[in-house]
């Protein structure tokens, strides 16, 4: 295949699912569920920013998410699966150990190009731009078709044993179920203009979903735990200089940006990024609030929001940072 010079993101698209949970709905079951607990009312929201959270169907694989909007991608862009000559699933959550989700996301389309998966918690889609920028431009490959679907509210710890547990608990009870999809195609004009990725790895335990043993002797997944003070001191010793480098390099701050797109935990975990790389809250495109915790499908449903909100339009510049468990981080700069 011939070397193309430059890729760019064609296209966005989205899936969320029907159902969904208020914070005050959410705080019913749990009083339901841990009646010797006095659930605090109004916490969870104080805390993580979040009103309501999407909730998929229980017999639904991260791989239906990510192909929903797959469909719907393909579709608005005008593309059919056999167009495709490569999919990158990228995502927190999967159908299996083994093998690649890719694989069954796929299968659902009815695609016959190489796949592979891609994992970096929730920085996956921003991993799986890099690549496919590289790829593209390399001459490997001209259609590129990077996929997410997050099952997230599996990981809700629906029982605390005492008082005591609830506050740790709350990261659990701020995430969401979605699926996205992002179309990276070979292109005459510079699309995706830089990128730069950093990691403090030595704060790995601070933010974690280990493999614990079973009852039989097998693995599960535990429950999602969070050290914040710990979290904090990794954060700051990451060189946060990183996310600003690629516009740096062309001249550029936060304010050239139409948009940028910021992976969001928590409101008060933006409002303190915001901080900390001095990017003005009014740039952040904000989906915590009513769209919870998306984990790596949040950058894919910020874009998303701000195109059809006339926010983001075609030839705009747009930034996509994350900061994710491990630690890492890092920062994508788009010509829309």
């Amino acid at each position: 295949m011939s070397r193309s010079r430059y890729s760019r993101v064609a296209g966005v698209a989205v899936h969320v699912p029907d159902g969904g949970l208020t914070t005050p709905q959410l705080e019913d079951l749990l009083a339901e569920r841990n009646p010797g607990i006095s659930v605090p009312r109004g916490l969870i929201e104080r805390h993580s920013g979040v009103r309501r959270r999407h909730v998929a169907p229980p017999e639904w694989m991260a791989s239906d998410l990510a192909v929903a909007a797959a469909r719907r991608l393909l579709r608005k862009t005008g593309h059919t699966p056999p167009s495709i000559d490569l999919i990158i699933y990228a995502g927190v959550s999967g159908d299996a150990v083994e093998p690649a989700t890719g694989h069954m996301v796929a299968a659902k389309l009815g695609a016959g190009c190489p796949v592979f998966d891609v994992r970096d918690a929730c920085n996956s889609v921003l991993r799986a731009i890099h690549l496919a920028d590289a790829l593209i431009t390399g001459g490997h490959h001209r259609t590129v078709l990077v996929v997410c679907g997050e099952v997230a509210t599996s990981s809700i710890r629906w029982r605390v044993e005492s008082q005591e547990d609830f506050e740790p608990a709350i990261p659990s009870y701020t995430v969401s179920d979605s699926g996205s999809a992002l179309l990276l195609e070979s292109s005459g004009t510079p699309g995706v203009l830089g990128h730069r990725f950093g990691a403090n790895s030595a704060y790995w335990e601070v933010s974690l979903m280990p493999f614990v043993r079973d009852g039989s002797g097998g693995f599960r997944a535990g429950d999602f735990t969070i050290d914040p003070v710990a979290l904090a001191i990794g954060v700051q010793k990451l060189d946060l200089s990183v996310l600003r480098q690629p516009l740096a390099e062309r001249g550029l701050g936060w304010a050239d940006m139409a948009v940028v797109c910021a992976h969001q935990p928590s409101l008060a975990a933006l409002h303190w990024l915001c901080e900390l790389i001095e990017l003005p809250r009014d740039k952040a495109e904000v989906t915590i609030v009513e769209h919870g915790n998306l984990a790596a499908a949040t950058l894919p449903m910020q874009l998303h929001q701000a195109e059809r909100a006339g926010r983001l339009r075609r030839g705009d510049l747009v930034a996509l940072v994350g900061v994710a468990s491990g630690l890492s981080s890092g920062t994508v700069l788009l010509r829309w």
